[in-house]
C-alpha cells in the first residue's frame, strides 16, 4: 500500500510530518510517498532511523500557505505539494494521500483533478467525533456551504458507508442536525432534507438536536458545511477553554491539587477520548479517490493517526462501497 503524503501541509511542517511519518512506518506495514521541496524533506529524514525502502520522495515546488485563497492550487501554484500529491492518485500505485495544509485548497484540487464518485455532486469533509457512546460520524464541516437537499442525501449515504466499512458500525443510524426534534422545526430548507432522509436513508431516525450532537444519540450526523463548521470551532474552543479553567481553579486550592493528582490516570483517559490528534484527520468524501485532511495544527501523532485511518480507507476499499450504496439507492 502507498499512501501520499503532503510534506509541506500544516503550522509545523515538515517538521511535525516527518515525525509522525517515521512513527506510522515503526507500526504499520505501509510505503510513505513524500511530496514537497526535496532538500527540506531529506534534511528533515536525516534526524531518524527508518527502512529506507519504505518511503519515496517526489519533489514540488511551491507550497501553498494556509491563508492563501483555495482557488491557488488550480490557477497559480500547479506545481505546489497539495496539487502534485493529488494528482498522483490518477496513477493506481498510489492509494490515497494526506495533508494538514490549507483545506480549502486540498478540497478544491481534489474535486477539480479527481473528479466525483459517479452520482455525487459535491464533496464533503467528515469527521469522527467522541461521544458518552463512543464516536459518531459529522458530516459535513466545511466542503459545501451552501449546499442542496440532494447534496446532503448523498452525504448522509456516504456517511452510512464510512461509519459501517471503516469505523465498524454495523447498523449505522443516520440523524439530522436540527433545532428540534419534530420534523415540522427548522427552516424550509432543512424540512426538505428531512424528507427526503425519511424516504431515502433505511436508518434515518429523524432530528438530532445540538445538545445531543455528543451523547451520541445517533451514529452519523448530517449537516451542511457552514454549520457543521461552526459546530466544529465551537467544540474546538469550548475543550480548550474547559481545560484552561480547570487548570486555573485548580492551581488555586492544595486541595484541588491533591484531589487532581489522585484521578490524573482519568483525566488522562478523558483527554485522550477528545484529543483530534487521536483521530488523525478529516475524511474528504465524494471525490473519486482517497483523501484525508489533517487538522492544520497537526502534531506527529496526529499524522500518524491520520496514515492509519487512511489505510483503513483504503483496505475497505471505501470508494467502491459508496458508489455501490449510491447506485443502489437511485
Amino acid at each position: 500500500m502507498k499512501i501520499v503524503v503532503d510534506a509541506m501541509g500544516g503550522d509545523h511542517a515538515p517538521q511535525a510530518v516527518i515525525a509522525g511519518v517515521v512513527d506510522a512506518l515503526k507500526e504499520f506495514d505501509v510505503t510513505i510517498v513524500l511530496v514537497g521541496r526535496t532538500p527540506d524533506v531529506e534534511a528533515e529524514l536525516k534526524k531518524y532511523q527508518y527502512p529506507r525502502d519504505k518511503v519515496e520522495l517526489i519533489h514540488a515546488d511551491e507550497v501553498v500557505g494556509m491563508d492563501e485563497p483555495a482557488t491557488n492550487v488550480i490557477r497559480k501554484k500547479r506545481n505546489s505539494s497539495i496539487t502534485v500529491g493529488v494528482n498522483l492518485l490518477k496513477d493506481p500505485q498510489y492509494h490515497a494521500f494526506i495533508s494538514a495544509g490549507n483545506t480549502g485548497a486540498v478540497v478544491a484540487a481534489s474535486t477539480i483533478n479527481l473528479g466525483m464518485i459517479p452520482g455525487v455532486e459535491r464533496p464533503a469533509i467528515g469527521l469522527t467525533i467522541p461521544t458518552l457512546k463512543g464516536f459518531s460520524f459529522l458530516i459535513d464541516v466545511g466542503a459545501n456551504t451552501d449546499p442542496k437537499p440532494q447534496h446532503l442525501l448523498q452525504n448522509a449515504q456516504m456517511a452510512a458507508v464510512y461509519a459501517r466499512e471503516v469505523l465498524g458500525l454495523e447498523n449505522p443510524s443516520v440523524g439530522l442536525l436540527n433545532i428540534g426534534e419534530e420534523s415540522t422545526k427548522g427552516t424550509d430548507f432543512v424540512k426538505e432534507i428531512h424528507k427526503l432522509l425519511s424516504e431515502k436513508v433505511k436508518n434515518f431516525t429523524g432530528n438530532t438536536e445540538a445538545n445531543e450532537v455528543y451523547a451520541g444519540k445517533s451514529d452519523c450526523i448530517i449537516c451542511d458545511g457552514f454549520v457543521g463548521n461552526i459546530v466544529l470551532k465551537v467544540s474546538e474552543g469550548l475543550m480548550e477553554s474547559v481545560g484552561a479553567l480547570m487548570k486555573r481553579e485548580i492551581k488555586k486550592s492544595p486541595i484541588a491539587i491533591f484531589g487532581a493528582f489522585l484521578v490524573k490516570s482519568k483525566l488522562a483517559d478523558a483527554k485522550k477520548k477528545i484529543d483530534y490528534s487521536e483521530y488523525g484527520g478529516a475524511p474528504l468524501l465524494g471525490v473519486n479517490g482517497i483523501v484525508m485532511i489533517s487538522h492544520g495544527r497537526s502534531n506527529p501523532k496526529a499524522i500518524k493517526n491520520a496514515i492509519r485511518a487512511t489505510m483503513r480507507e483504503v483496505e475497505h476499499d471505501i470508494i467502491k462501497a459508496m458508489q455501490k450504496e449510491i447506485s443502489s439507492a437511485v
